[in-house]
């Protein structure tokens, strides 16, 4: 028994380390779907706008901890491409979440913009890394 113990937590590690972080802000994300009316400034104009890229680089943020904890974790082909995956299911439910919370409604606008935040960040860092390794 004492000599699958530390194997298992070995193998644990990396799960732990891969998808605490992910997991972690997706919980932040539920906490502020939680909110109810949400607001960050007195101007509805530019709350909006705040709003707005906030759920853009949200979820960008979410789909970038996902490609890490995918890629850590998995043998998985394109893991951008689930990490991608895996930040638009969570919009979705965010939205769900949001359809039971006072003050606030689900909407598929919101699950785009999110999607779209995602897709930036997945794009920006892709670019990023292709850049470096024809550098090497």
């Amino acid at each position: 028994m004492h000599e699958r113990t530390p194997r298992t937590a070995h193998a644990l590690r990396p799960l732990l380390f891969g998808w605490l972080p992910a997991i972690a802000w997706a919980g932040l994300i539920f906490a502020f779907s939680a909110q109810p009316n949400l607001r960050f400034v007195p101007d509805e104009g530019l709350d909006f706008v705040i709003r707005k890229a906030g759920h853009m680089g949200i979820f960008g943020i979410l789909a970038l901890l996902a490609w890490r904890a995918v890629a850590t974790t998995s043998a998985r082909r394109r893991p951008w491409a689930w990490a991608l995956a895996l930040a638009v299911l969570y919009a979705i439910t965010d939205e769900l979440h949001q359809g039971g919370v006072s003050g606030r409604h689900p909407s598929a606008v919101d699950v785009g913009i999110d999607a779209t935040g995602a897709l930036i960040a997945v794009v920006a860092v892709g670019l990023i890394r292709s850049r470096r390794s024809r550098r090497s």
